[in-house]
């Protein structure tokens, strides 16, 4: 079984380095119904003006995959940070599967935000470290930019496999030199808990890594 990755464009933002960043989510065909890992940018307006949002309808970025919102059948969050989760609302039918711990610290240090995003009805699937989601489809619980930050496996069937990074590191070069001291502001709230979630990923070697915030793809 081969389970399509597509990448969607949800927004840019002013980054850490005062640079313009992607944000991007990605759509995976899986026999069971298409996975949305991320949704994207929302949230309070201030929020959006301090990072010089330019943002997009998760709508608008499916349609171009001749897809809807209804076709997405659960979503994934990699962590409850605005740009990763501020659309949620537009999937209500939809479970969110989230780590436990991200969910808890969620509502411990960003109430506005959760009160953004968590709307009534909104069905949570809490996970405590790696879980298969879907056949082919699993979680890997790596600690470090948040408390309960989750990487995105996708198997192709065989033995390879690519990885959606989310967070765990912001460009490829986060990803390739862990040890680095001079990291960017906001990659890592726990430095050594992220350095020893990005040595783990590495060392499961997957084939591609996907990253929200930069455009380019690591081929192993």
């Amino acid at each position: 079984m081969t389970l399509e990755i597509k990448r969607l464009h949800l927004a840019s933002l002013q980054g850490p380095d005062g640079g313009t960043w992607p944000v991007h989510g990605f759509v995976v065909a899986h026999p069971g119904g298409a996975v949305l890992v991320d949704t994207g940018v929302g949230g309070p307006q201030d929020v959006l003006d301090d990072w010089r949002v330019v943002n997009r309808s998760v709508a608008d970025a499916l349609a171009e995959l001749d897809m809807s919102p209804a076709d997405i059948g659960l979503v994934i969050n990699t962590h409850l940070h605005f740009d990763h989760c501020g659309q949620n609302a537009v999937f209500k039918h939809a479970p969110f599967y989230v780590q436990r711990a991200e969910l808890s610290r969620m509502r411990r240090e960003s109430a506005e935000l959760y009160e953004w995003f968590g709307f009534s009805g909104a069905r949570f699937e809490l996970l405590d470290g790696d879980a298969e989601v879907l056949p082919g489809l699993e979680v890997i619980a790596t600690p470090g930019h948040t408390e309960g930050h989750q990487c995105v496996v996708v198997r192709d069937g065989g033995g390879a496999f690519d990885l959606l990074i989310g967070d765990a590191a912001y460009t490829p070069r986060q990803y390739a030199e862990p040890g680095r001291d001079n990291l960017p502001p906001g990659q890592a709230s726990d430095v050594e808990a992220w350095r020893e979630s990005v040595r783990k990923i590495r060392s499961l070697r997957p084939e591609h890594v996907h990253f929200c915030h930069h455009t380019d793809i690591v081929h192993s």
